[in-house]
């Protein structure tokens, strides 16, 4: 056996071969067996289209079963899987694809002209249904591909993660990195065969692709698999589960749906929550419906999983819990000495769980760690004196909106960009829904031009949708301290209600 991470996926599905392992949306089941076949043939074909270990491949496209065989082909290729946001634009792609320089592309069937003009990688297609030229290709595919033999070090996936000078830096996640994140957390909260894991998480980010299929798959759980967050649909479906992976916003519309009752929870053992702060108020309006106290965990894109609330134990709302086996947290100042419990200072980490580093940026890579190897998250914490962390701050003013992180930089260039606007901040303000709303303030060179609802419009063109501001404020001036920076915080405070 390699130490590629797809082995311990095999080895649990082909055990249970015979039994359902994903009931897809459509109420379509797929075994273990099925899951297996899909990702060699998956394999077979990229290999006979000339990709080798090391190769990327980028893919864009909607969830569907068949975009998960074709990642867990990607593994067993021994390719490096890059997934995208599917709410990017061509501007936004185009950096995405010069920087990955892949050898094979799959997108949506109606976005292959945009796609052609960017790339002139082979280009194959994939719908929301698991069909395109990609499925097409498949039968004729070779049902035996042979494993990559791949080292615990090599990169298996690159995960793009926004930079505050607005261009993305692509994270070197590694085999080692995702098989022993996924082992902790299957130990950690407690998963097993008997589970049955409710999935309406997207498939390009890691909470998704990662800590829902990695645990589920090799736990041997059952996946109950949703294409989008519906409460609705979630509220039907949550009968038949024992475990929901959502974000915040999963459980604010949860809470606002007037059927969702402790009767629909009977079968749950575990909610757990990450990707953004859960606000303590909805942690304890959920306890109070549903007798259940949600389990909230912190990760990022370079690392996995870094710490969690105990499956067993006190689960404390406003903090993230305790860091995972195997992982170092250290809080630290800006000389990057630890400082005492109690204290506020960056977060650290170190572990089998850290990324390699960033794709073709040695410097930036270095710049993130410290000389005695602790990984700079960006993220400001504190832990208490009973080993709890609490994330206090996010350095570099990072907003967090419905899971997705939002790094303000690139919006305002883009407003900055625009003739009737001098300057512009943009900050995250408290929102009950997304936890952070994006907003932006704007300095006008002529206010009468400016119509907020246009402005707004014109983003949409220009950036994904969850990075698009939903307010926009025009001012004469923007707040600055003595240096000249401006000062957000005052700004937060303006317009956070």
């Amino acid at each position: 056996m390699s130490d590629n991470f797809y082995e311990l996926i095999h080895a649990t599905q082909s055990r249970l071969a015979q039994r359902v392992a994903i009931t897809a949306d459509d109420n379509r089941d797929y075994t273990g067996a099925a899951l297996i076949e899909g990702a060699s043939r998956c394999a077979a074909l990229l290999q006979s289209r000339g990709l080798r270990p090391s190769d990327r491949v980028v893919v864009q496209t909607e969830k569907s079963v068949q975009s998960l065989m074709f990642y867990l082909g990607c593994l067993r290729a021994g390719v490096v899987y890059v997934p995208l946001n599917t709410a990017y634009r061509q501007a936004e792609l185009r950096h995405f694809l010069d920087d990955a320089d892949p050898g094979l592309v799959i997108c949506p069937p109606d976005s292959l002209d945009s796609f052609s003009a960017l790339t002139r990688a082979t280009l194959l297609t994939l719908d929301e249904t698991g069909h395109g030229t990609l499925s097409d290709a498949l039968p004729a595919a070779d049902y035996a591909a042979p494993v990559a033999q791949v080292q615990a070090d090599d990169t298996a996936v690159i995960i793009y993660t926004s930079g505050t000078t607005g261009r993305s830096k692509g994270a070197m996640v590694t085999h080692r990195n995702l098989a022993s994140n996924a082992r902790v957390l299957v130990a950690l909260w407690g998963m097993s065969e008997s589970d049955v894991l409710l999935h309406a998480l997207p498939i390009f980010h890691i909470h998704g692709l990662f800590v829902a299929n990695h645990t589920a798959l090799i736990a041997g759980a059952q996946l109950i698999w949703q294409r989008k967050l519906d409460a609705a649909a979630l509220i039907r479906a949550m009968p038949k589960a024992t475990l929901l992976m959502g974000v915040p916003t999963f459980y604010t519309r949860l809470l606002a749906a007037s059927d969702f009752q402790r009767e629909v929870t009977r079968n749950m053992r575990l909610f757990i929550s990450g990707s953004a702060p859960l606000l303590a108020d909805t942690f304890s309006d959920f306890e109070a419906r549903t007798a259940h106290r949600i389990l909230e965990r912190y990760g990022m894109s370079e690392a996995g999983m870094i710490t969690s609330n105990p499956l067993i134990g006190e689960r404390r709302a406003g903090t993230v819990g305790l860091p995972l086996p195997g992982n170092q947290v250290r809080i630290a100042n800006d000389r990057d000495q630890p400082l005492p419990i109690g204290e506020v200072g960056g977060i650290q980490i170190k572990g089998d769980n850290v990324f390699a580093g960033y794709w073709h940026m040695p410097e930036k890579t270095a710049e993130e760690f410290t000389a005695d190897g602790w990984f700079r998250t960006g993220d400001v914490g504190r832990f208490g004196a009973d080993g709890y962390l609490s994330i206090v701050g996010r350095a570099k003013d990072l907003i967090i909106s419905g899971g997705y992180n939002v790094y303000p930089k690139e919006i305002e260039q883009v407003l900055d960009a625009l003739p009737d606007i001098a300057e512009s901040a943009v900050i995250g303000v408290p929102h009950p829904d997304f936890g952070e709303a994006v907003t932006a303030v704007v300095v006008a060179k002529n206010a009468a031009h400016l119509v907020e609802t246009e402005l707004i419009a014109h983003l949409k063109t220009q950036l994904a949708n969850y990075k698009v501001p939903k307010r926009i404020h025009v001012v004469n001036e923007l707040p600055r301290n003595a240096m000249g920076k401006v000062q957000k915080n005052l700004l937060r405070q303006q317009y956070g209600g």
